[in-house]
């Protein structure tokens, strides 16, 4: 059975102690056994009851206002649910209607729009996941998408910025441009919850896997989180497969809160929120894949534990011929 692994170095240890590092075009396997680079000898320790998230879908538009009451209607249907934990789309504050709204709007993370929903969650009682806010960039003409996590006492846990730009031209659509005016994140995030442990990304992410696989394997993710305002085209061609996809090679829950329906004339998102479990079956969705609500699961960690447990993909060993070399080695990501 032939392998593909990119984005990884072989550091091989010779029979006459030399190290040497292979590209994979030289590299012959016969075997193969991976161990990840954070050494996962053991999972990271998950509770032992069933937690209920909701992930919300709604409409955004160019009124703080208007999105914050929606917003906040929606967190307490999620309380009613019992849910512990609210995932939000990316642009849940505000989506514009002429160019250069968004970053006239933008502000950083202790500013007035974001300590409104810190209130929401603290009144509320429940964690928040806010998918692409507009933060003020490092210039006027500049914002970064961010990814904000608060928890239950209202205090702002981790943030992510958007790596990937949305910098495409969509067949039959728009041309989209998201690097004109928005910086691209650097850094990537994970960070527990009540939920399990969260790997952060937004939307376009979803079609670099790369980015999932060192949540899972580096940063020991259990729930990724993908809030995004997919465009119709896109969405109706890709957004299921991809996100079944990322929880299936990850062996993750995916919970996916997506911006729907027409936020103006000129814009207009696919929607369908999911939620996925790690064998990639979808376990909640809104049966009106466009209209405003929330749609509720349990995290299950035996799930996790189980489905991991059966197809052990994060310790693997290697036996393998290395230009002419008979050796096992250890494989480390870059």
């Amino acid at each position: 059975m032939p392998f593909c692994l990119n984005n990884y170095r072989f550091f091989v240890k010779l029979n006459n102690n030399r190290t040497l590092l292979c590209p994979i075009r030289h590299a012959r396997f016969s075997s193969l056994t991976v161990q990840s680079r954070s050494t996962i000898s053991s999972e990271p320790s998950m509770a032992s009851n069933p937690v209920r998230v909701a992930a919300a879908q709604m409409t955004s538009i160019n009124d703080l206002a208007a999105n914050l009451a929606t917003c906040s209607r929606l967190v307490k249907e999620a309380v009613a649910e019992g849910a512990k934990f609210v995932c939000f789309p990316e642009s849940f504050s505000f989506i514009a209607d002429k160019d250069g709204e968004s970053v006239n709007i933008a502000e950083p993370l202790d500013g007035p729009i974001m300590q409104q929903y810190c209130s929401l969650a603290r009144d509320s009682g429940i964690w928040l996941s806010l998918g692409g806010f507009q933060e003020r960039g490092s210039d006027d003409t500049h914002l970064r998408n961010t990814h904000v996590i608060i928890d239950d006492s209202g205090s702002i846990r981790s943030s992510y910025s958007k790596i990937h730009l949305f910098d495409v031209d969509v067949p039959g659509g728009r041309v989209y441009k998201e690097s004109s005016f928005t910086e691209p994140g650097k850094d990537i995030v994970a960070v527990d919850s009540p939920a399990g442990r969260l790997g952060l990304s937004v939307c376009y992410d979803l079609r670099f896997p790369e980015l999932y696989q060192q949540l899972r394997f580096q940063h020991e993710a259990q729930i990724l989180l993908v809030p995004s305002a997919f465009t119709k085209i896109t969405g109706q061609a890709h957004w299921e497969i991809l996100l079944r996809a990322r929880a299936i090679e990850t062996q993750c829950y995916v919970i996916a809160a997506a911006q729907a329906g027409k936020h103006n004339d000129k814009r207009e998102s696919y929607g369908d929120t999911l939620i996925i479990d790690p064998w990639g079956t979808v376990v909640g969705r809104l049966p009106d894949h466009i209209s405003t609500g929330i749609a509720v699961a349990d995290i299950d960690f035996s799930l996790i534990d189980s489905v991991r447990a059966k197809i052990p993909i994060a310790k693997v060993t290697l036996s393998c011929s290395i230009l002419g070399y008979e050796t096992d080695y250890k494989l480390t990501s870059t």
